[in-house]
Parts: C-alpha cells; sequence; structure tokens
C-alpha cells in the first residue's frame, strides 16, 4: 500500500496482448493500479470499522455510518461505538434515517488551508468524502507545478471539495452540478476557505448539456475532474447508467480539453466497476491523443484502530508526464 502522493503498484497485475494484436497497443496501456491514502487529515479521523459499519470523528462530532466495504468483524473496544454523536441506520425497504443524540444542523472541518460545512443529509451523507483529499492534494500539485494560468472543469461537482481545491491552488474553475442545493453549499465553502472572490463560475445544470454549449461556444480547460453517478435520471428524465454511458460522455468531454492539457480525474464509486477501467478509458482518449501517462486505484482512509486502510472508490488519473 502507498500513502498519498506515494504509488505502489500491486504485483502481478498484467495486461494481456492478444496474439497479432499491433504493438501500438501497449503504447496505450500505461495505467498502473495504485491505492492513494487520505493520510493528511487532522479534524477528520476513520476510528475504527467493521461489521457494515464506521466510526468517523469529523472535528469534535463522532459519527456511525454504514460502509459496504467494512464486512470484517471488529472487537468495538472504543467507547464512541456505544456513544457517538449520531448514527445513520439504513432501512431494510430502501434510505435509512440518523438517529441524532447530540448532533448540530451543520458545523465546519478544516482540510490544511480548507474549510467545509458537514451536515448530516440524507442517504448517510456528510457534504464531503474525505477520501478525496489524496486527489485534492494531486490536483493542487499538478496546478501548482504547471507554470502557467491553469481553468478547470469540475463536473458532477457535488459540494465543491474539488473546486475550492483547485481554486486555493491558482485554477480557474467551473464548477457545475444540477442539484441547486449542493451549489450553494459548495459556495459556502469557498467563502468560509476564503474564496469568495476566487475566479469560480458556479453553474447549475444537466452536465452533459452544459459540455454540450461549451463545445459550440468553443471553451477549452487545461484539466478536468469528473465524479459521475452509478445512475441517475437527466432533466428530462433520461436514465444515466454509469457502465452504459460514461464512455460517450467522455468522449463529448475530451472535446473541451485544451491543445496541451494538464490533468484529467475520474472518481467512481460504482460497485464492481475495477479501477483500472478508468485509466483504460483515459488511455483510449486522452493518451492515445495528447501522450502523457494514466494510473489509476483506489481511495484510502487510514483505521486509526486496526491499522488498516479501508477502499473508499476508484480513481483514474490522467497526467501530461510521469
Amino acid at each position: 500500500m502507498g500513502h498519498s502522493g506515494a504509488q505502489e503498484p500491486f504485483a502481478g497485475v498484467y495486461i494481456l496482448i492478444p496474439f497479432g494484436m499491433p504493438s501500438s497497443f501497449q503504447i496505450y496501456a500505461s495505467g498502473t493500479v495504485d491505492m492513494w491514502i487520505a493520510d493528511n487529515w487532522k479534524d477528520y479521523e476513520l476510528l475504527d470499522c467493521g461489521g457494515g459499519e464506521k466510526l468517523e470523528r469529523w472535528g469534535s462530532t463522532v459519527l456511525v455510518r454504514p460502509d459496504p466495504q467494512a464486512i470484517w468483524n471488529t472487537p468495538r473496544n472504543r467507547k464512541e461505538w456505544k456513544h457517538p454523536d449520531g448514527r445513520y441506520f439504513r432501512s431494510k425497504t430502501g434510505g435509512g434515517h440518523w438517529e441524532k443524540r447530540r448532533l448540530a444542523d451543520n458545523w465546519q472541518i478544516r482540510y490544511q488551508d480548507l474549510t467545509f460545512k458537514i451536515g448530516a443529509m440524507n442517504f448517510k451523507h456528510t457534504g464531503l468524502f474525505p477520501e478525496q483529499a489524496a486527489n485534492w492534494d494531486f490536483a493542487r500539485r499538478m496546478i501548482r507545478s504547471a507554470g502557467h494560468p491553469v481553468s478547470v472543469l469540475n463536473l458532477f461537482a457535488y459540494s465543491g471539495g474539488a473546486t475550492v481545491a483547485c481554486a486555493s491552488a491558482g485554477a480557474q474553475v467551473c464548477h457545475v452540478d444540477a442539484a441547486k442545493g449542493m451549489v450553494s453549499w459548495a459556495r459556502e465553502n469557498a467563502a468560509l476557505s476564503g474564496l469568495s472572490d476566487a475566479p469560480v463560475r458556479w453553474i447549475i445544470d444537466d452536465c452533459g448539456k452544459f459540455v454540450e454549449r461549451e463545445i459550440r461556444r468553443g471553451r477549452r480547460y487545461d484539466a478536468v475532474i469528473m465524479d459521475p453517478p452509478s445512475y441517475g435520471r437527466g432533466p428530462s428524465g433520461e436514465v444515466w447508467k454509469l457502465e452504459d454511458n460514461l464512455y460517450p460522455f467522455l468522449e463529448l468531454v475530451v472535446q473541451v480539453l485544451s491543445d496541451q492539457p494538464l490533468f484529467f480525474i475520474i472518481n467512481s464509486y460504482t460497485t464492481g466497476l475495477a479501477p483500472s477501467v478508468l485509466s483504460y478509458l483515459l488511455d483510449t482518449l486522452v493518451t492515445r491523443r495528447w501522450g502523457g501517462h494514466s494510473e489509476c486505484g483506489e481511495l484510502g482512509l487510514p483505521v486509526t484502530e486496526s491499522g488498516l486502510v479501508l477502499p473508499c472508490g476508484s480513481t483514474g488519473r490522467w497526467m501530461c508526464h510521469k
């Protein structure tokens, strides 16, 4: 396993090239499989996990939430298991509810120089995915080392963790999400982080429709970050299913990349979609045209009690250089 910023390929991962396939294919199979660990947090801590749940500290607030990856058992020796400030219970019929003991409507936590609003939301969410800090660190390093102004397109941008991270590094950011409430939340995060006047365009729109208009307008971006949902419905009732729609959506999005793009990040929380798939998509559509290098892996959070690392979704990254 690696740490945030350090990558260690898993042993025994091979790419098989069928006999007779052109050798040039190997140029595009550049991805490696890694785990990036978000281990620079001070205000967030994964205290323990097991039995399908995780015990977390968000600032001084302790939550228990379901997690489908934590299928092992844990002794639950920590007293916080019995007395959390809030616990989310899943319903057998779908959805669930919060049991709030000492839980404020919202509160704040910090990550380095960034500040985020946290709250108990529907479907167990809190308004932030702490494992994404590993990607924020990567994006900020790329932007700061670029040596020129950088424009970033953040699609399915949610509460703006990546938006404020990129803006804090000096990038111009276009933040796009179809949910008005989440765009408002993201703007609050920018203000809390001292970035109210940063060059951010806040767009409430369907991401596909917006990208199509940007293509027609001739707008271009040096970097793209996207966190597409596993399943959803568009403004006219059209169904989005990641396995069916991601590739054609990427074909659309690469048309707004600049002549010399800097990086491209795809996140996926879809169960069963291997990280290497994201790298193959990036190699097929980005590396083949612009060169550079892709890598892929899981995002992880270190577990204080056990020393394990909880896997928290997949990421594919493309960058203009190794």
